[in-house]
């Protein structure tokens, strides 16, 4: 008998008849044999709506209330899918992260595990109980509530299969799998049968809405078999994640993401001497400011200034702002430009390593479909290009048809993709 854990998202346990249909499937791997620790997220738009009410009574909440008003969403839902099991004969019982032990570091709104103690844990599968975890959710050692930001259920089951040793974990979502683009772009978009750790965490940070990149990271770092399911299709085994070691490689390309949420921040006229890019991330980083693609411009002779480009979140445009404001300032900028009507395009596979003609073939594809090319930023398995937003789903279908990505199938689109 192994040990399987189980995660659904809010769309699958959006009200009473899905959460009973999500009890039935619980109680079928335990039927398997196996001994079942399930992590659920909130119902449907709880989270939406909860963070929607603390708008209408503060203009800016403090993160540590938010984590208190976001933590029980995931309540409501374990509690009910407890029941939904107990009512259908199964011993079962639900815990929040403070019962369980799910310790973070001291940060609200986005914190990461740090440990999960595994005692509680193992008694009640000891006892043969089915468990039912509250996902997104944390305690500092102190005793604060935390949350791990938005879609973060997945890395709370990633790390409590980690922690437990599990045989695998599912992470059950209204799509079949993972494909090789969004199916509300490109129709034909593949259902991929197997990904590598490295391709879904550039997936996953590049905008395709399946899975937390951070639970794709911690995957990866303990070798915890995972696997994307269809909560309305059980049968379909969806598609795996595992080592690239373990994986053949037939194309150099597996998938297109595209990514609408970033914006681009240009700083005119900086000093080009040493410290000045520093300067700018470091400040940055210490407000746990995410940056993405980066580009500085060759020094202009007549003065010795250069442009600093990068992308950035678009929640996090306005702190950028704050924070930059000061530093252009006292470094004499000309100007601060920001462009929010941008996206991010981005082509991923293991295959590309060492595969010469790649990015050639992409810059071709957007060029002949008249598509312009703002910033470029690569890796070993991934090339990324900044366009103009209305070009975004245009740049995805012809990526996907230039890289023979397509199958002869319309992909199955059931509801929203998760949204992460």
């Amino acid at each position: 008998m192994g040990i399987i854990v189980q995660k659904y998202g809010g769309t699958s346990v959006a009200d009473a008849e899905k959460i009973k249909r999500v009890a039935q499937s619980v109680i079928r791997e335990k039927n398997n044999g196996n001994s079942v620790v399930v992590v659920v997220s909130a119902m449907g738009h709880t989270t939406d709506y909860l963070v929607k009410l603390a708008g209408e009574v503060s203009s800016s909440p403090c993160n540590r209330e938010m984590d208190m008003l976001l933590a029980t969403g995931e309540q409501v839902s374990i509690a009910l899918l407890t029941m939904a099991i107990q009512a259908a004969g199964h011993d079962a019982i639900s815990m929040n992260a403070m019962q369980v032990g799910i310790i973070t570091e001291s940060v609200h709104s986005k914190a990461r595990i740090v440990e999960v103690k595994t005692d509680k844990l193992m008694k009640h599968i000891n006892d043969g109980k089915i468990i039912v975890v509250a996902g997104f959710q944390g305690v500092t050692p102190s005793g604060e509530i935390t949350t791990l930001g938005r879609g973060g259920s997945d890395t709370s089951a990633v790390a409590i299969a980690a922690a437990l040793k599990a045989d695998r974990c599912d992470i059950y979502t209204d799509v079949e799998g993972v494909y090789t683009t969004d199916p509300r772009v490109v129709p034909n978009a593949s259902r991929l049968e197997q990904v590598s750790y490295d391709e879904m965490l550039e997936l996953a940070y590049l905008g395709a809405n399946v899975l937390h990149p951070r639970s794709v990271e911690t995957a990866k770092q303990f070798d915890v078999p995972l696997r994307v399911r269809s909560t309305f299709k059980l049968d379909n085994m969806g598609t795996l994640i595992l080592g690239v070691k373990n994986m053949e490689i037939y194309k150099p390309v597996t998938g297109v993401a595209e990514d609408s949420s970033q914006a681009r921040i240009v700083i005119c006229d900086v000093p080009d001497r040493p410290g000045v890019s520093a300067k700018i991330f470091s400040a940055l980083a210490d407000k746990n400011i995410s940056v993405d693609m980066i580009i500085q411009s060759y020094a202009r002779q007549s003065n010795n200034t250069n442009d600093i480009a990068f992308t950035v979140s678009l929640d996090d445009v306005a702190r950028t702002l704050e924070i930059l404001e000061p530093i252009a300032k006292e470094l004499n900028a000309s100007n601060v430009h920001v462009n929010d009507n941008i996206a991010k395009v981005s082509i991923v596979g293991a295959g590309m390593v060492d595969r010469p003609g790649i990015a050639a073939d992409m810059f071709k594809s957007l060029a002949d479909a008249g598509i312009n090319i703002k910033m470029i930023s690569t890796s070993e398995i991934k090339i990324s290009c900044l366009v103009d937003k209305k070009d975004a789903k245009a740049a995805v279908k012809h990526l996907h048809e230039a890289f023979q990505l397509g199958c002869d199938e319309i992909a199955e689109v059931k509801g929203d993709l998760p949204n992460l």
